[in-house]
């Protein structure tokens, strides 16, 4: 840059603001799902977290199910971030199953698993809730399936793929949310790994016949 010369900063709009604004207030609610749990969660703690008047925080939002509605999609859609920006991270290895079951769990640990099963909880009860996270768990589930096929070989049937993913994330977040109560990593860490164990099995068997296979035992049929 030339010496003198100035810079003039542009001038932020109202609507970028108001998004500015109300990506903090999520955020916040985010933090204080996490901190404090769904029923600990209110406006005044979630105004005060992300630094706004409460007047500023009713502008937005009405009420806290306005506030955690809008959340809910918010935390959607870092969860898919999340999943494809941690993809890289684990290394495909010669072994595809053990690479996917590992990004698994690198990928709910942290607090954004925290907050998700908070909404999920809370949902239960609460049919407003329910219906938002209906909406998006598709989405992140999606998300988490793109990311986890660069582990899984081009011949491999994705229904089969699909399956022993979904059954390895029920059977990983039993165990996360199950050490909640006590709170041990090490012993969360070990029992996945026990796990582990039977879904490689479980792997094995559905992933052991390639549609070449089945082609030529079709035709030999």
């Amino acid at each position: 840059m030339a010496k003198g010369v100035v810079v003039k900063q542009q001038r932020r709009t109202q609507e970028q603001r108001s998004t500015e604004m109300r990506t903090r207030l999520l955020d916040a609610t985010v933090d204080c799902l996490v901190e404090y749990g769904y029923a600990g969660t209110t406006t005044p703690r979630v105004a005060e977290r992300a630094g706004v008047t409460r007047g500023a925080q009713v502008h937005h939002f009405g009420s806290k199910t306005d506030l955690v509605v809008a959340a809910i999609s918010h935390l959607a859609q870092l969860r898919a971030e999340t999943a494809m920006r941690e993809m890289p991270v684990v290394e495909g290895g010669a072994d595809p199953v053990v690479a996917a079951l590992e990004f698994l769990w690198e990928l709910h640990q942290g607090p954004l698993f925290i907050a998700t099963v908070e909404l999920w909880v809370a949902g239960r009860t609460d049919p407003v809730l329910a219906a938002a996270m209906g909406r998006v768990e598709p989405f992140v589930n999606n998300a988490v399936l793109m990311a986890v096929a660069r582990f899984v070989p081009d011949d491999v049937r994705r229904k089969e793929a699909r399956d022993v993913i979904y059954t390895a994330m029920d059977a990983l977040r039993g165990i996360l949310i199950a050490n909640f109560i006590e709170p041990d990593a090490e012993r969360a860490h070990r029992r996945w790994r026990r796990a582990c164990v039977h879904l490689r099995e479980i792997a094995d068997v559905a992933l052991a016949a390639r549609p070449a296979e089945r082609s030529s035992r079709s035709n030999r049929d």
